[in-house]
C-alpha cells in the first residue's frame, strides 16, 4: 500500500491585525515589525509600572522616631530646620521640614533624630557643602518624589542621595545622567560616577569612552583625569585593551 507523504503546509497571505499589512505566514496575528515593536512597548510599560511601584513605595511614611500622636502633628507643623552652607550667601539659608517624612525616606536622618545626637535635640540639621537651591529640591523630593532636572542639579541630588541614603533618588538622577550622556562629558561623567559609586553610569560611560578613544585621549578632559586621577585611565585602557583582545579572539 503507498503512502503519500502529507503535503507541507502552505504559506498564506495574512493582514496585521496592528498596521493592517499584508504579510506573509502559517498562522494568523501581526507581523514582524509590529510584534517587535509590541514587545518593546511592552517593555517600556514594564519598566514605567516598576517605576511607579517604586515610587509608591518611596512616598509611604514608614515607621519614625515619633509616635502616631506625634507624627500627625508633625506632619501639620514642621519641627526640623535643614540649613545648607551656600557660597552665594554670606548667611546659612534654612528650610523647615517634617521629622516624620525625613525619617522615613533616609536612614541616616532617621538615626539623626532617632538617637540622642545634636540633631535631634537642637532640631537642626546642618548640611554642608550644599547650595540651597539643591537644598530645596532635594527636600522637596523627599515630599514629592518629583524634581525637574538639569545635568549640575542632578549631579547633586545624587550626592545629597548617597550621603543620605535615599536610594531610589540616586537611582532616579543617575538614570538621567546616563540620559544625557555624549562624547563631551563622557569623561567628567565617568570620574563623577566612580567618585559616587554610581555603577550604571559608570559602564554607560565607559562605554562611551572605549568607543571613541582616538578622539577623547586627545581632549582637554582627557589630561585633567591624567594629573587628576591615573588609576581611572589605567582601568580605561585595560578596559579597551580587554575588548580589543577580544574582538581578535571573534575574528580569528
Amino acid at each position: 500500500m503507498n503512502h503519500r507523504a502529507a503535503p507541507l503546509p502552505q504559506q498564506l497571505s495574512l493582514r496585521c491585525l496592528s498596521c493592517r499589512e499584508e504579510y506573509t505566514a502559517t498562522d494568523a496575528g501581526t507581523c514582524k515589525e509590529c510584534y517587535e515593536e509590541a514587545s518593546e512597548t511592552e517593555d517600556e510599560l514594564k519598566s514605567e509600572i516598576d517605576d511607579l511601584k517604586a515610587k509608591v513605595a518611596f512616598l509611604r511614611l514608614g515607621s519614625s522616631p515619633l509616635d502616631s500622636h506625634k507624627r500627625s502633628s508633625a506632619l501639620g507643623f514642621s519641627d526640623v530646620v535643614l540649613v545648607a552652607s551656600d557660597e552665594f550667601h554670606s548667611n546659612p539659608v534654612s528650610l523647615l521640614a517634617h521629622k516624620a517624612v525625613l525619617a522615613s525616606r533616609s536612614p541616616v536622618f532617621k538615626a539623626m533624630l532617632e538617637i540622642e545626637m545634636e540633631e535631634s535635640r537642637s532640631g537642626t540639621i546642618n548640611i554642608s557643602d550644599v547650595s540651597y537651591d539643591a537644598l530645596r529640591a532635594f527636600v522637596n523630593y523627599l515630599y514629592t518624589a518629583e524634581a525637574s532636572l538639569d545635568e549640575q542639579l542632578a549631579c547633586d541630588l545624587l550626592v545629597l542621595a548617597e550621603k543620605y541614603e535615599v536610594k531610589y533618588l540616586k537611582t532616579y538622577c543617575e538614570k538621567f545622567l546616563v540620559s544625557k550622556l555624549n562624547g563631551q562629558n563622557s569623561i567628567a561623567s565617568y570620574s563623577f560616577a566612580h567618585q559616587h559609586n554610581a555603577n550604571h553610569l559608570v559602564e554607560s560611560s565607559l562605554s562611551m569612552i572605549i568607543e571613541d578613544m582616538a578622539n577623547l585621549t586627545k581632549s582637554e578632559e582627557y589630561v585633567h583625569l591624567v594629573d587628576k586621577d591615573p588609576k581611572l585611565v589605567v582601568q580605561i585602557y585595560e578596559t579597551y585593551m580587554s575588548k580589543q583582545v577580544n574582538t581578535a579572539a571573534r575574528i580569528d
